[in-house]
């Protein structure tokens, strides 16, 4: 299990690592989204969203750019609850209603360079 640890006060979300949810990329956390039914969206959404400020406050105290392994998964989950969000709270679905397919958008990161 050491691949799938969160820092203590959060070990309460560890079920949604181990469910897949604490991906590293946007394209990895669209296509969970995607694939994912709107019960497994909406379970992940209501057990992350009332934690979202007591995990902002623990990552802010710490360095962006030098994470604990076990809080970098915790920022990835939340990464992955912004993506969740608008199929929970706007479409009621996973797909975006009328939208282009996720895979035409490629996310450039840093800039200018294709992942």
């Amino acid at each position: 299990m050491t691949g799938q640890k969160l820092p203590k006060s959060f070990s309460e979300l560890a079920p949604f690592v181990a469910q897949g949810w604490a991906l590293a990329t946007e394209r990895e956390r669209v296509a969970k989204r995607c694939s994912s039914t709107m019960e497994e969206l909406t379970e992940f959404y209501d057990a992350v969203l009332p934690k979202v400020d007591e995990i902002m406050t623990y990552l802010d105290a710490l360095p962006l750019n030098d994470l604990p392994e076990d809080a970098q998964r915790l920022l990835d989950l939340t990464f992955s609850l912004a993506e969740a969000s608008m199929s929970v709270e706007r479409y009621q679905q996973p797909g975006v209603v009328d939208g282009f397919d996720p895979e035409r958008f490629l996310p450039f990161s840093p800039f200018g360079q294709v992942p």
